[in-house]
């Protein structure tokens, strides 16, 4: 069977297509880039994170069938109508390896590793936990065969992925455990890096800053979960934190990992309810004015955000949000997003000036750019290898 995929939303669905993309091809499957009219199979992974993320998958599945009728489109992932893959294309096996063929991106260099599934948090807006269920972690041993098969396929840097990657747990051992485990690993001599994924605020704590601080080939970059940095908001959402913990997270961070760390945050504007006062308050966190890192205000947090993905809030049928009174007019939401967007890209172009001139490692990628290990997009050297990790001065 030939079988195409398409990917939308996050690096859980794409670390979700690889390990498909693998065990299709393992059973004998032949594993195309894109869709043509031989093409027997498409999976579509989908997204419903926002109703437009779902509203564009369900348009590109509707655009696959009337362009390929007699393909077969298997939608898969987050969406309502998630189909069973292993019904529809017959079981099929864990490969021993993971096959070298391409990622059906095709221009990316890095490997993305599930390491877990689901989530047991109930926050107000999430729909999530509807389609993936409750918190399940991949064992300590499969995970680290995985990433050893990446490796000896020639893949340099692992992104560490999980629907709630903070909840991971193993035989007694947690997400620290398993970053300093995969940042351990060795293949001859060639080096590799291990980049997180988004991590939850009020679970992640010290223990992961110690993984960190003890493996220099673990990225500095650290992207939160945030949602809001008001606390009406966060306690209105249902977010298992306050925002000082949250500062205090973060300043421990850039003091232990250094002013190179790149911190990145989700966010959701117009939340019902937000308030202009909470909008600014979330505004002022972001851009990093002086923050009390302590209940009594002993301790103040010196950091600002260089990465930032804000969303206007999207109402999900059968979410406790989607009920609630004081809806926000999507205009605002939109303004908000539009400012908050401003100022991030003001952050981050000063943030990547600030790398000017210091040494910094890329993963090169096939179109000879690659990221570096704060997340910031730089030009190969003229005849880097792709996938390679190179040093050179920014």
């Amino acid at each position: 069977m030939t079988i195409a995929f398409v990917t939308f939303g996050c690096r859980l669905n794409r670390a979700e297509t690889l390990d498909l993309q693998a065990k299709c091809a393992a059973a004998g499957h032949e594993v195309v880039a894109e869709p043509t009219a031989e093409t027997d199979a498409v999976v579509v992974r989908g997204c419903s994170v926002t109703a437009r993320a779902q509203r564009d998958c369900e348009k590109k599945i509707a655009h696959l069938r009337a362009r390929f009728p007699n393909a077969r489109v298997i939608t898969a992932g987050c969406l309502p109508n998630a189909q069973k893959i292993d019904d529809l294309l017959g079981t099929v096996p864990n490969p021993g390896t993971v096959p070298d063929f391409e990622f059906h991106a095709a221009n990316t260099s890095r490997a993305y590793l599930k390491v877990q599934d689901g989530c047991s948090g109930r926050c107000a807006f999430c729909i999530v936990p509807q389609f993936r269920g409750p918190p399940r972690s991949e064992p300590f041993s499969t995970v680290l065969a995985r990433a050893r098969d990446f490796l000896a396929n020639g893949y340099r840097e692992i992104v560490v992925t999980g629907c709630n990657l903070a909840l991971y747990r193993s035989e007694g051992r947690g997400l620290p455990d398993l970053v300093s485990a995969l940042a351990e690993l060795r293949n001859s001599d060639v080096s590799h890096r291990i980049r997180l994924g988004s991590v939850e605020p009020g679970i992640c704590d010290a223990a992961l800053l110690d993984a960190m601080e003890a493996h220099q080939n673990v990225c500095r970059h650290v992207h939160l979960s945030l949602q809001s940095a008001a606390d009406r908001v966060l306690a209105r959402m249902n977010r298992p934190y306050k925002i000082g913990q949250v500062a205090a997270f973060c300043s421990d961070a850039v003091r232990r990992l250094g002013p190179r760390l790149a911190l990145g945050a989700d966010v959701i504007c117009g939340f019902p309810g937000e308030t202009e006062e909470d909008f600014s308050a979330t505004r002022s966190f972001l851009g990093g004015i002086r923050f009390p890192a302590s209940n009594d205000g002993s301790r103040t947090a010196d950091f600002s955000f260089s990465h930032l993905h804000a969303f206007p809030y999207s109402e999900r049928p059968g979410t406790p949000a989607a009920e609630m009174a004081d809806s926000i007019p999507r205009a605002v939401r939109l303004e908000r997003v539009r400012i908050l967007e401003k100022d991030a890209a003001e952050r981050a172009e000063a943030f990547r000036a600030r790398l000017g001139g210091q040494e910094v490692e890329i993963c090169v990628e096939r179109d000879g750019a690659g990221y570096s290990g704060e997340y910031v997009r730089f030009p190969a050297p003229p005849g880097a290898e792709r996938r390679s990790l190179v040093r050179f001065k920014a």
